[in-house]
């Protein structure tokens, strides 16, 4: 048996929710939606929101400690920070979302144009603190921008405006999915195989993988909190299938 993935393939990390104030006066992280992998939120301290566009129209969550919200791809999503909004996060399909698989709500003409839409949501890899920090700003605020644009669409055209984006969206990710699905093959699928595999070796009465049982402890990044979309990240090194 190879080392053992997290549960369910998936991965957590620590968030610590943006308080830059954008443009609509909130304090929120960079809106965006995810491609391939749904997202969980377990609140651990704080208060603030969660905003949401999704097929069933626009929602808005509250969230404070103890409270779990989760939702599917394709959902946009906008963290709001009323005060210290801590959460875990859980993605599905470890790998695939940082290799690319979420999508800024940048204005449209940025989605349209792959080397603008990867300019604008870079950050400087060799920059000070506060360099990267103005850049993460920076990026917000653009994605808040669009976000803002397609809520007044939405107002205007209903669920066509959601669907331009999900095919602005697609079209962006395009070139990635060959690498995505060679990543899930080995991590979430060979996860799934395995299982199907022992339950029939339990079916017969043999013990087939208990023997070959393992413990792994995550090790965390090095370094300081890394700038994510939504905020402050900490994260763990995580096993390959």
């Amino acid at each position: 048996m190879t080392t053992p993935l997290f549960p369910g393939g998936v991965a957590v990390s620590g968030l610590r929710v943006y308080d830059w104030e954008a443009e609509d006066g909130c304090r929120a992280g960079s809106p965006h939606l995810h491609t391939a992998s749904s997202e969980g939120y377990v609140v651990t301290a704080g208060s603030g929101e969660v905003h949401t566009v999704s097929a069933t129209g626009r929602a808005v969550y509250r969230l404070e400690p103890g409270e779990v919200v989760w939702f599917s791809p394709g959902t946009v999503h906008r963290l709001v920070n009323h005060g210290d909004l801590e959460l875990v996060v859980v993605m599905q399909n470890a790998g695939l979302p940082e290799a690319g698989d979420a999508v800024l709500t940048f204005p449209a003409a940025v989605l349209d144009d792959p080397l603008a839409y990867a300019a604008a949501a870079a950050l400087p890899a060799d920059a000070g603190d506060a360099e990267r920090a103005d850049a993460a700003r920076a990026r917000r605020d653009l994605a808040t921008r669009g976000y803002l644009e397609l809520l007044d669409d939405l107002e205007r055209r209903g669920d066509a405006a959601l669907a331009e984006l999900h095919a602005r969206a697609a079209r962006l990710v395009q070139p990635r999915v060959a690498h995505w699905r060679s990543l899930w093959e080995s991590t979430v699928a060979a996860e799934t195989e395995r299982t199907r595999e022992q339950l029939v070796s339990l079916a017969s009465g043999d013990p087939g993988l208990l023997g070959e049982a393992g413990v792994v402890r995550g090790e965390p990044a090095p370094g300081e909190r890394r700038y994510g979309m939504c905020g402050r990240l900490q994260s763990w090194k995580w096993p390959s299938a």
